[in-house]
Parts: C-alpha cells; sequence; structure tokens
C-alpha cells in the first residue's frame, strides 16, 4: 500500500500559487479540481486537515493590486479581505461533497504557551470526531513579525505535530525537490526519496517561490525537518496537477517523499 493510502490523518497544505493566478485572482478550475480530489480522500475515511495560504494574495486581486504590498498595514488589510473569499470558496466547494470546513487562524503565541495550546489541540480533535475539515492560516490580519510563523510550510508541519498526523502532503510549484534547478539546467533530476534532512539537501534550495507568495523550497526543508523531527513523512507534490494526489494514493512514483511511512500506520 502507498504512503498516503496508508495514512489515517493527513494534513494537506495548498500554496498560493496552486490557488490562484498570477493576477491574484483565485483559479477556479485549480481549486475546484483540488477540493474534489481532498472531498473524495475524505469519503475514504481520512481525516483532513487543510492549511491553506493565499489570503494576502487573494486579496491583491481582490483589490486589482499591482503586486503584493510590503508594508504591514496593508498587507494585513489585504488578508482580512481575502481571507473571507478563500473560507468562502471553501465552505460552497466542500458543502457540494456534503462536507463541512471550519476556520481556525494561529499565530505562534497560541502555540508556544501551553494552555493555549493545548486549547488549540482540543479544538482540532474536537473538530475531527465532529467529521469537520479544519482549514487553518497564519492569522496575518493581526500578526506581526514577532508573532509569525513566516510561512505555511512551516506552519503546516506545525500543526502536523498539533494534531499527531501520519502525512504532511505539500502542494507547491514544482514537481519535488532536484539535484539542481530544473530552471536553469535541462539535466536537473527529481529526487523521489530523501531519507533524512542533510547539509547537503539542504543546500540544494533555492530562493524564494511565486511573487504573490512567501515560500521557497528551503522553507519546504524546514519542514521536513520539523516533521520528521516529529515522526511523520512529509510528501511535496506539484500543487498545478492536483490529480497527482490520486497518483501517489495508488503507489505511483510522483513528487518528493521525505521520511518513511512507518509512524502509526
Amino acid at each position: 500500500m502507498s504512503i498516503l493510502s496508508h495514512a489515517k490523518r493527513i494534513v494537506v497544505k495548498v500554496g498560493t500559487s496552486t490557488l490562484t493566478h498570477s493576477t491574484g485572482l483565485l483559479n477556479i478550475r485549480k481549486i475546484e479540481l483540488l477540493v474534489k480530489i481532498l472531498a473524495d480522500l475524505k469519503n475514504a475515511g481520512k481525516d483532513l486537515i487543510l492549511v491553506s495560504s493565499g489570503a494576502i494574495g487573494v486579496g491583491v486581486g481582490e483589490l486589482n493590486m499591482k503586486q503584493r504590498p510590503t508594508d504591514t498595514p496593508t498587507k494585513q488589510a489585504c488578508a482580512a479581505i481575502g481571507q473571507c473569499e478563500l473560507m468562502y470558496i471553501y465552505d460552497k466547494l466542500f458543502s457540494q461533497y456534503n462536507h463541512k470546513v471550519a476556520q481556525i487562524l494561529l499565530t505562534r503565541d497560541i502555540i508556544e504557551q501551553d494552555k493555549r495550546k493545548q486549547n488549540v489541540q482540543n479544538t482540532f480533535h474536537r473538530l475531527l470526531e465532529l467529521n469537520v475539515i479544519p482549514v487553518v492560516n497564519e492569522n496575518d490580519t493581526v500578526s506581526v513579525e514577532e508573532l509569525e510563523f513566516g510561512d505555511n510550510d512551516t506552519l503546516s508541519a506545525i500543526v502536523g505535530t498539533l494534531v499527531e498526523t501520519d502525512l504532511l502532503l505539500i502542494l507547491s510549484d514544482i514537481d519535488g525537490l532536484y539535484n539542481k534547478n530544473p530552471k536553469q539546467f535541462a539535466d536537473a533530476h527529481l529526487i523521489h526519496h530523501v531519507p533524512n534532512i542533510s547539509q547537503e539537501i539542504l543546500a540544494l534550495a533555492g530562493g524564494k517561490g511565486s511573487a504573490l507568495g512567501t515560500g521557497g523550497m528551503i522553507t519546504k526543508l524546514n519542514a521536513a525537518q520539523i516533521a520528521l523531527a516529529n515522526g511523520f513523512p512529509m510528501v511535496l507534490l506539484n500543487g498545478k496537477h492536483p490529480e497527482q494526489i490520486y497518483q501517489l494514493y495508488d503507489g505511483e512514483t510522483v513528487g518528493t517523499i521525505f521520511g518513511t511511512s512507518e509512524r502509526r500506520l
């Protein structure tokens, strides 16, 4: 059986580039397909937690801005607008498959205080018991530098730890981890399995991701480090092709698997 079919509880992180066009506006076709596939996994008996980027990017599109703002108040305003739109879309699309969603917005200080961290964990576990899909994002509307996770790749790994996930699945704008930058080197090849995060693996990380996002390969590797340190594997897939989730479920070789699938599976 595949790493995905084995897993009972799955944290899925979807990046801004998967959800939106370069304009910042939602990519309806892509998000509809993604929700359909995730709803199918839910129908197969999986516990799903969705960590969704895109609030600021969608807000930028809604306000017809030409680029992502750099000042904190405008970013927070864009997040406030974009988060409403994201949750409306998720609620509408998942409800077509008879699944309920709930919004959870986090800042770093919440998980750094034991009592508040326990309250968050209690909420997650109760929502999963109620067969609800938690949709998680950083609380960009109120978050400032000292409260930030920094990126949703890191956040998704932390959420995986909080909910004791069996698998972290990150959907990005690249097929997986390459041995060199595929945009610069024609002979670059995809690394399908990374058992641990060595200095050599960290050295393969490039720069920042899309113009509307905040990540890059280094944030994926940081997330993989957190995942492996807490005993669950991570898979990196190309979010431009959500159907790869089915391929992974069927045991086909796609993306990059970090670690193994031995924990609780």
